[in-house]
């Protein structure tokens, strides 16, 4: 969808409207009220039929052949060979004697059009018409031809940072209001010799950083930096120049060659640093001192921003009435550059004024849109950059290239900005200005050290060709959400790390005697001095009151299961079964109970890796822990344990909780997996026939997806990743009983013996050791074997680990198909195993309990679970959120708490809607028939609330003494208690 254009068309240019002065003041407000995360997820959909897809290059970066064929010296010839500067861009990319091998990239890119500049010291050695140059002149009438025989129309710059040097010498380049007159006959020569082929002219690239650090800072050429005002004289006459440009083409050449003119304005983004309205004034300040410079002028008034002249008073050059006339509206369209630019880098904070930079081309397109009255945008710059050893590979610049391209695209779907075309920048490798060849930006990569140049496509050429071949992101049926429901066996499930502990009941242990002031206020006073009887009874289930809370929040979502772990050091903290810790065994047994009386079933985990601690009893704790060659024996008669004390309540076992951990060894990776196995097999041997449960152990499995996969070598890095991760538990067990073999192959390539070997009986003891295949998913990461110093690298894996840009992040990202796809990955490499989602959950900021992010969450990957079931065949049999409340895990909670008040998150609300439902149940459909399911446990305590109040005595008018008020739980018993 787009906007109504409120700009006027006359013989196809850009007329503006008055605009309100600062209107883009509200871009910041508007940002901050839309959905989250809803705004930030990707968006699926396709530019207009007409968008322009064009790439770029600037002459001096590129070109080379500095002295050939009559061509003058510009002033970056001078400055590179100035000060201690030993590289220039003599040669460049040599494009110069390369234009076949350039078409022959922009043919395989697809563009629909082309930016380059003209060198000005090729075409006037000298910087006038008297010393015309023929053959540089036909060098561009040679390009021009070429593009034209692929369809691919031209966008010319007149002015890209090279003026010929020796306008610098003799008339102090742009600081002289003689070059206005200069450039504008340069021009008219230009729109002469080329304008029948040329329908969109630039005619000065970035004044800003041509003002700025040309004439002031100095970084680029010509290096100037004597006087702090001389860039405002440079500025101003470098817009007078361009207007005089753009009547001229207006007039004389508008007519017959239907064109459009424009100055490329590039521009940084800022958000404020504080939600103050002083801080959104700063922050407009700061986009017009460095983009508002320019276009306020073009587009608005003919005059400066008034923020720039209160602040500068008279270091800033006056328009008078009849300039303002001639500079106001010389824009046919918004022509805009954005990315790696010194517009962005802004080198120093003058010009932040104590404001932040952000990287945000979508805020900067609406800005812009109500800033200016919605002109028409050309974007004629955009991308990022890589380091200079880059080579072919070069997913950093893919994915920004991709964010900025989404941003574009959000712009003009949901903005309703106008939008016209996009820039990728640049073509090719070159030299890049004050950074040399430390970075390269192009889509093609240049092998300098070859006689040809040889260029090469990038994976950021083959995304690029491959976005504009769609027109964009088309959705695809994989991306849209799926209707239909779970089985009606669907495990429903909260997981929690812990649960809260309470080794003595708090029902009935209260002694004191009271006064109860009926009569006034209610308040119970206690009476000092006096005590009631001790109660002589056996204490009950119900007497924990952090039971019943726990019980009744997790009843409260609406699950029919609940995960969570024991605490192997304190139950068994000598390490001796024989001695186990009764008091905290019976308050798990009780929780168990409690939880199956309330309809949930309890899945129960053994040992949960933490990397704080190791949870293991004290005397295996300081004996090698894991690799203590007792440790597992001990963990077995730890499980028999458990089993026989809570196996009447527990049917779902977890031996083992998340043990593949890059911190743990493979040695202690092997003892964990003999540990798992000799549980399962005790489980198997002595208890399954009487208890009829399942046990395994749940694996971290968040889903590695390579960075791009343009061919089968791309993929490679991505399965090794998996194995090491998830087949190094997962394939002894479930599949071969030994390591993958891609594992072991790859660490014998590397002369490594950490790997342990299985013994045969060892094999034997360990394959097949499960009941299901369950998994923790929380995120997903991609990884590629091309390293870029910036991301983190795992030399071991030679895998580079990167993120999406366009991704949510919380802090991890948050991509919903990455559970769909570790799912299927279960499936391809064991069948139909049962799979239980066994925790996943998003990390949200504790303070906002409408969590609208853990919302997003959950119902995206809860979809992406029922894409897997419904359309894949995993057998999924179900789903755990995680967490129950922020107190035991913090951030992750359904619950979050102020003080001692238990909050209910939005989420939570949301979640319990889904379980109601058991997915997402076609409209209109037959509603799901499910049997209803017996009562959990008919032997468990049929427990029923009854008050009980006792009075001693009445004293005095309207004052009880009580022995409290009592309130407990009555069991009407089927067996004792505990």
């Amino acid at each position: 969808m787009k906007a109504l254009l409120t700009f006027v068309t006359f013989l196809g240019f850009f007329t503006p409207v008055t605009a309100k002065s600062n209107a883009g003041l509200k871009t910041w407000g508007r940002f901050n009220k839309l959905p989250y995360p809803a705004d930030k997820a990707f968006l699926y959909d396709t530019f207009p039929k007409d968008f322009i897809w064009a790439v770029g290059t600037a002459a001096y970066q590129v070109e080379g052949a500095f002295e050939k064929d009559g061509k003058g010296l510009s002033i970056w010839d001078t400055f590179t060979r100035g000060g201690t500067r030993m590289i220039t861009g003599d040669v460049g990319s040599d494009s110069y004697h390369n234009i076949n091998a350039d078409i022959r990239a922009i043919k395989q890119l697809g563009v629909s059009h082309y930016r380059f500049s003209l060198s000005w010291s090729r075409i006037f050695p000298n910087g006038t018409r008297g010393s015309y140059n023929e053959i540089g002149t036909n060098y561009y009438r040679t390009l021009i031809k070429k593009l034209k025989e692929i369809r691919v129309e031209p966008v010319v710059t007149l002015y890209h940072w090279d003026l010929p040097d020796h306008l610098q010498q003799t008339l102090g380049g742009w600081s002289n209001p003689e070059l206005v007159g200069i450039f504008k006959d340069y021009a008219d020569f230009c729109f002469q010799a080329f304008g029948d082929d040329v329908k969109y002219w630039i005619t000065i690239d970035n004044p800003f950083v041509v003002a700025r650090h040309g004439y002031g800072t100095g970084v680029v050429a010509p290096g100037i930096k004597t006087d702090p005002d001389l860039p405002f004289r440079v500025g101003h006459n470098l817009l007078k120049a361009h207007a005089a440009a753009w009547h001229l083409y207006d007039r004389h050449y508008r007519p017959q060659h239907h064109g459009k003119l424009s100055m490329a304005l590039a521009s940084h983004w800022i958000k404020p640093s504080r939600t103050r309205l002083e801080s959104l004034r700063e922050c407009q300040c700061s986009l017009d001192h460095v983009l508002g410079w320019f276009a306020r002028p073009l587009f608005i008034d003919g005059d400066y921003p008034p923020c720039m002249k209160s602040r500068l008073g008279s270091r800033l050059p006056s328009f008078t009435p009849e300039e303002s006339e001639q500079v106001k509206g010389t824009a046919d369209f918004f022509a805009l550059s954005h990315g790696a630019a010194l517009s962005f880098h802004l080198i120093n904070d003058s010009l932040k004024f104590g404001q932040q930079e952000d990287l945000d081309l979508r805020m900067l397109l609406y800005w812009v849109n109500t800033e200016y009255d919605n002109p028409p945008i050309f974007v004629v710059q955009s991308g990022w950059y890589v380091l200079g050893n880059t080579k072919t590979k070069d997913p950093k610049h893919m994915y920004y290239l991709k964010r900025f391209i989404a941003e574009a695209l959000k712009s003009i779907v949901i903005d309703g900005v106008n939008v016209i075309g996009y820039t990728a920048w640049s073509l090719i490798d070159g030299f890049e200005w004050h950074r040399e060849y430390g970075i390269r930006r192009g889509l093609y990569h240049v092998d300098f050290n070859t006689p040809d140049m040889k260029r090469e496509p990038k994976t950021s050429a083959t995304f690029y060709r491959n976005v504009i071949q769609s027109n964009g992101f088309p959705e695809l049926p994989e991306n849209r959400p799926v209707q239909g429901s779970f089985p009606c066996d669907f495990a429903w499930g909260v997981s929690a790390n812990s649960i809260q502990v309470e080794t003595t009941p708090t029902q009935f242990a209260d002694p004191n005697v009271y006064l109860w002031n009926i009569s006034n206020n209610g308040e119970l006073l206690k009476l000092e001095g006096f005590s009631a009887p001790p109660l002589h009874r056996t204490p009950h289930c119900a007497d924990y009151a952090t039971i019943r809370q726990q019980v009744e929040e997790i009843r409260q979502i609406g699950v029919n299961h609940f995960h969570f772990s024991l605490n192997w050091s304190a139950l068994v903290p000598t390490g001796d079964v024989a001695h186990p810790n009764t008091t905290l065994l019976g308050y798990y047994r009780c929780f168990s109970r409690q939880l199956l009386q309330a309809n949930v079933t309890p899945v129960v985990t053994l040992w949960h890796h933490t990397r704080q601690r190791s949870s293991l009893p004290a005397p295996l704790d300081t004996a090698n822990k894991w690799l203590n060659s007792k440790t597992p024996e001990a963990f077995a008669d730890y499980a028999r344990l458990c089993y026989r004390e809570l196996g009447a309540y527990v049917k779902i076992w977890i031996t083992l909780n998340e043990p593949n951990d890059e911190m743990v060894s493979y040695p202690e990776g092997h003892e964990m997996l003999r540990a798992h196995a000799l549980a399962w097999h005790a489980y198997d041997r002595e208890f399954r026939y009487a208890q009829g449960g399942k046990v395994s152990l749940a694996l971290h499995m968040d889903w590695v997806e390579p960075a791009f996969s343009f061919s089968r070598k791309d993929v490679e890095p991505a399965k090794r990743v998996l194995d090491f991760c998830v087949g190094w538990f997962a394939e002894p067990i479930f599949g071969s009983g030994d390591y993958p073999v891609g594992m072991r192959s790859w660490l014998r390539q590397l002369n490594s013996l950490e790997l342990p070997v299985f013994k045969k009986d060892d094999r034997q003891l360990v394959k097949g050791t499960y009941d299901f295949f369950a998994i923790s998913h929380f995120s997903t990461k991609l990884v590629t074997h091309a390293k870029e110093d910036s991301y983190t690298y795992t030399a071991m894996l030679e895998v580079q680990h990167m993120i999406d840009t366009t991704w949510i992040m919380s802090p991890r990202p948050v991509v919903p198909w990455g559970l769909r796809k570790a799912l299927n990955w279960v499936k391809e490499h064991y069948s139909d195993v049962p799979v239980y989602v066994m925790a996943n959950g998003v990390q949200e900021d504790p303070a906002r309990f409408k969590d609208s992010l853990r919302v997003y969450y959950l119902y995206n990957y809860i979809n992406e679970a029922l894409k897997a079931y419904t359309l894949d065949g995993v057998n999924l049999k179900g789903y755990f959120a995680y967490a129950l409340n922020d107190q035991r895990d913090p951030g992750f909670g359904l619950y979050g708490q102020v003080h001692e008040e238990v909050i209910v998150k939005a989420s939570l609300s949301n979640y319990r809607n889904i379980i109601e439902h058991n997915g997402f149940p076609i409209q209109g459909a037959e509603p799901q028939l499910c049997p209803s399911l017996a009562p959990p446990c008919r032997s468990c305590h049929v427990l029923s609330k009854s008050p009980v109040m006792g009075f001693l005595i009445l004293v005095g008018s309207g004052v009880l003494i009580t022995l409290g008020l009592i309130i407990y739980y009555t069991a009407k018993r089927h067996k004792e208690c505990y």
